[in-house]
């Protein structure tokens, strides 16, 4: 539900002024979104419940979980969403409140500098979260994760865990890579349709 207030709260300020910020937009605010809220859930929803080790006890699985997870990835890939929000969210918002029109945006030098700079910051936020990304959970789920679990004082300090569907985990990593790689492109693709239609704007003159 939260990611259809952030989906509907886009949507409600101005628009982008170019055509790849509006297709950014839509890509945004539907197709991530909705693969995240739907089947993240269905793929990362339960697996703390499923997660088990030798031997299997409560207490270690819950300690081998929270080293193996850190961060879930369902509330990683949330807050890489609603942080490369922020950014156009924060300047469509400011452009509604005064009244700003669309077409205004690539015309007035300052409002192009500004939403210029608020995708800058989009693609440097995109990359910062990739990088974590690949930092927190690689490229591949293994199905055997080996836990050192010697401060719980257990007779043998390396306890493996099974992780359960790793495989499954394992594709829906890298759709979330491929997202994060498409929204970038679009990100510096919009860059060039950016300076391209001010240049246009400014020849027109």
């Amino acid at each position: 539900m939260s990611l259809n207030y952030i989906k509907n709260f886009y949507e409600g300020c101005v628009k982008p002024p170019t055509v790849i910020g509006q297709f950014h937009t839509l890509f945004f605010g539907s197709v991530r979104m909705f693969f995240l809220g739907v089947l993240g859930f269905a793929v990362y929803g339960n697996e703390a419940l499923h997660f088990s080790c030798d031997p299997d006890k409560r207490e270690i699985n819950l300690f081998c979980y929270n080293q193996f997870r850190p961060i879930t990835p369902q509330v990683f890939w949330a807050l890489q969403l609603v942080i490369v929000l922020l950014p156009g969210a924060t300047f469509h918002l400011y452009a509604a409140c005064k009244s700003i029109d669309q077409e205004c945006i690539l015309q007035k030098p300052i409002y192009t500098v500004i939403y210029f700079l608020s995708v800058l910051l989009r693609i440097s936020l995109e990359v910062i979260a990739f990088w974590l990304q690949i930092h927190l959970f690689g490229f591949q789920v293994k199905p055997l994760y080996l836990c050192d679990a010697g401060s719980l004082g257990q007779k043998f300090t390396i306890i493996k865990c099974m992780v359960p569907e790793h495989f499954e985990k394992t594709i829906f990593l890298i759709a979330m890579y491929t997202f994060t790689v498409i929204t970038m492109v679009l990100c510096v693709a919009e860059v060039f349709e950016i300076i391209l239609r001010r240049l246009c704007f400014l020849m027109k003159q």
